[in-house]
């Protein structure tokens, strides 16, 4: 069951990029993260994560992504007389009909579309919208679940059958999706939670590009052992290194515990208890009545022209309503009950995965620096390998000692570390691979 709790904390630690990919002459993903700084719009609509992942001829794919984040971002945050589910489906039909407008409008756009994937992060727990395969993941310790339902045949094909994806036969081509932003004036939005949110939860938000490259047990670890700035590139590069079929977009998100400083705007509690509510009343309560007897002495004393008194008590009686009103406005809930976002909503988790680093996920990282190293004779480039050797010296090491975490740390800052020699030296040459030899 998805049952929303408070979220502990107001403090995200977040990385985002985007990749080209080794096959694709331009990037038709897009992505977007919002996190918000101010009280009123965190209590109301949140932190969003985006990931959109476009399809079309030449430049279409491209367009329908960047419409769907620019306008899913914008047209949420507006929305504000909606609680945040009805926004979030609100916003994501609005960008719908905007792509599918534009797509007939030119024969090159025509049949346009794009992936549409969510993550609102809410004091109430995190809210999920989306359509198409791009995904959203949730680690919790070393439990990493997929919050999403890929809208691909061949999940379409596995539901409908009951068995598991692995099961569908190999014929059935992997790319197809059944549901997209844009082809269709109208569009099915899965709507899944809300998850709760706990301090240390790790999530994140990919196109295929990169869900299709690392296998679950594999991203689990590297989540877990990674801060989100390395485990984006790491994920980009491994996608890249495993051939990089399509763009690769990631977007993964930390939520800080509660021995993080929230920004000073942000209150300790937002949503307000019912012992809170009734010592408050009693306080104004108090205070009415302190008005009321203000006002009688007012009134006395301006009757018998006792002067220096009315001065008094008309000082009394403005200090009283000022007290009233700072009190409310102090008091107001700065966040929508509990019960607001619904739900539950969907059925996930789809897919749980154990993912305790270990020494198959060490494995699978060494055989890519082995692989980084094979091409090393017939490289073009002049890349310095130092730092490979130690580092993987030291994975090793740590590898025998069964520190896990540790290996996988030391072999990803060494991938990292070729991968931008890869990038910047490619960018200087017409070759299209900055890996393999000619």
């Amino acid at each position: 069951m998805n049952h929303g709790v408070h979220c502990p904390t107001f403090a995200l630690e977040y990385a985002q990029l985007s990749g080209l990919g080794m096959r694709r002459m331009n990037n038709q993903d897009a992505l977007a993260v919002v996190v918000t700084e101010d009280r009123e719009t965190w209590a109301n609509r949140g932190h969003l994560l985006m990931v959109a992942d476009g399809m079309g001829a030449h430049a279409a794919g491209e367009l329908a992504s960047k419409l769907a984040v620019d306008n899913v971002t914008h047209a949420y945050f507006k929305l504000r007389d909606l609680y945040p589910p009805a926004a979030l489906r609100q916003a994501i039909r609005e960008a719908n009909a905007l792509i599918h407008m534009r797509g007939q409008s030119s024969i090159g756009f025509q049949g346009m579309g794009t992936t549409c994937t969510c993550l609102v992060l809410l004091p109430q727990g995190a809210l999920v919208a989306h359509v198409g395969d791009s995904r959203v993941y949730r680690l919790r310790g070393h439990r990493l679940s997929q919050l999403t339902f890929d809208h691909s045949l061949v999940w379409e094909m596995a539901a409908a059958g009951h068995m598991a994806e692995e099961d569908v036969p190999a014929y059935i081509p992997k790319n197809v999706i059944t549901r997209s932003l844009g082809p269709h004036e109208t569009v099915n939005i899965d709507l899944e939670g809300p998850y709760d949110v706990q301090p240390g939860d790790v999530f994140l938000v990919c196109s295929d590009g990169m869900s299709g490259q690392v296998p679950d047990a594999e991203l689990g670890a590297l989540l877990h052992c990674l801060s989100p700035k390395d485990v984006v590139q790491t994920l980009v590069d491994l996608a890249n290194l495993r051939g990089g079929p399509d763009n690769i977009s990631v977007v993964v998100a930390r939520v800080v515990g509660d021995d993080a400083a929230p920004p000073a705007s942000q209150p300790k509690e937002l949503v307000e208890t019912p012992s809170g509510r009734a010592s408050r009343a009693r306080r104004e309560s108090l205070l009415h009545w302190a008005v009321a007897a203000a006002l009688l002495a007012l009134a006395f004393c301006l009757v018998n022209q006792f002067w220096t008194a009315a001065v008094v008590s008309a000082a009394a009686l403005a200090t009283t309503v000022t007290l009233i009103f700072t009190r409310r406005a102090a008091a107001a809930p700065a966040a929508m009950p509990l019960h607001s976002l619904g739900g539950p909503y969907g059925n996930g988790p789809y897919r749980e995965t154990d993912c305790q680093p270990n020494q198959k996920v060490v494995q699978a990282l060494a055989d890519e620096v082995a692989r980084l190293d094979s091409v090393r004779e017939g490289c073009r480039f002049q890349i310095d390998w130092t730092q490979l050797k130690q580092l993987s010296a030291e994975a090793q090491a740590a590898a025998e000692r069964h520190d896990y975490c540790s290996a996988i740390r030391s072999y990803t800052e060494g991938i990292r570390q070729i991968m931008q020699q890869f990038r910047e030296q490619r960018a200087t040459t017409d070759t299209d691979s900055g890996i393999h030899p000619a």
